[in-house]
């Protein structure tokens, strides 16, 4: 009895390995090729999620300032307090380091790009002043 039964058991297992040992390559062929057809669409959409910069709002809350306060000075003073308070030789935790520095580097791109925008305006206003 054991026999036929064993014959029936090892017959399946062959048939089924056979049928593992063909479509685990295909599959894997296959998404390597829609790998390689989005792989610049992918290599996009993962850098917009990586590379998102942080909020203007959420780097102002992590340096404790408000928008009017938002000075150069007070961004490298918050920056320096915050980032020393939690430098890892002290005990400090690295990733709000790194929240630190993220503000600090947002909120310095914000302070650039607000005084090319008033340069801006006065060199507008200018010109409209000379036209008349």
């Amino acid at each position: 009895m054991a026999g036929p039964f064993g014959r029936i058991v090892a017959q399946l297992v062959v048939m089924g390995v056979g049928i593992l040992a063909r479509a685990l390559p295909a599959a894997y062929g296959a998404a390597l090729r829609n790998a390689q057809k989005g792989g610049g669409e992918a290599a996009k959409s993962g850098a917009t999620v990586f590379g998102k910069r942080m909020a203007k709002s959420e780097a102002l809350g992590v340096l404790n300032l408000t928008e009017q306060e938002c000075t150069v000075e007070a961004i490298q003073r918050q920056y320096d307090r915050y980032f020393a308070a939690n430098a890892v030789e002290k005990g400090g935790s690295f990733y709000l380091q790194s929240k630190v520095y993220r503000a600090k580097e947002m909120l310095d791109d914000f302070i650039k790009e607000k005084r090319m925008e008033e340069q801006q305006q006065t060199q507008q206003e200018e010109k409209s002043s000379e036209k008349k």
